[in-house]
């Protein structure tokens, strides 16, 4: 099954009065259960890429296929639902709730979501078991080490069981060990079926990843590489 398509994807910036064009015919197809890493230097064009992938942002031209969705000409509430019912995130940035433990951050899609209180905190304390975390559900974000906020965002981003898991630089913030502990559950989320997205400079991360993409100056190259896998 088809997880995403692009075709054609386009995107221009405005520098003074002259369009910039920061993404050129962008194409890419995402099968349930890929893992992808798509890897590129600063300014190459990846972060844009991502914000388009995750409905964050829209291209200048081209098409976007989500889970079936045609997303053209999508209002802002509109590309909200479809990032919300679709798409988890983790972000170098972990951006916890400062002020709210760890089950009531992993929790929180689901309150978006209109899930019942009950099934949020026992969905939350499952993934949040699942990352490794289950001592940890009351504990705030400044009571947990670098590593373990990670961990709670991405029991975060897999409690709504969504199609595509997007991560941008997940290990970014992170020490070395901290790092392997976050790849190595992504790793496991790859092997029970989950279709991960990863954007990424370091060729380490990538190499853990089944298929790798490059992107320079805009461009998608089209020869992908195999991941090494799991260390």
């Amino acid at each position: 099954m088809r997880i995403l398509k692009l075709t054609d994807i386009c995107k221009d910036y405005m520098q003074g009065k002259e369009p910039v064009r920061v993404l050129k015919n962008i194409n890419l197809e995402v099968e349930q259960g890929d893992y992808i890493a798509i890897m590129g230097p600063s300014g190459s064009g990846k972060s844009t890429l991502m914000n388009i992938i995750g409905c964050l942002d829209v291209p200048t031209s081209g098409e976007y296929e989500l889970n079936g969705n045609n997303l053209r000409n999508l209002k802002d509430d509109d590309l909200a639902d479809m990032r919300n019912k679709y798409i988890g995130f983790v972000f170098q940035s972990f951006y916890l709730m400062p002020k709210m433990e760890a089950v009531d951050n992993v929790a929180l899609p689901l309150l978006y979501a209109d899930v019942p209180l009950k099934e949020r905190r026992q969905r939350a304390e499952e993934a949040l078991k699942a990352v490794g975390l289950e001592e940890r559900i009351h504990f705030l974000p400044n009571q947990m080490s670098g590593g373990q906020c990670q961990r709670v965002a991405i029991a975060r981003a897999m409690v709504t069981k969504p199609a595509l898991l997007l991560a941008d630089e997940p290990t970014g913030a992170l020490d070395t060990k901290s790092g392997k502990q976050v790849m190595d559950i992504f790793d496991d989320l790859s092997d029970s079926g989950m279709t991960i997205l990863m954007i990424t400079h370091d060729p380490d991360i990538a190499r853990r990843a089944k298929k790798v993409y490059h992107i320079l100056d805009g461009e998608l190259l089209t020869n992908q590489e195999g991941g090494t896998g799991r260390e």
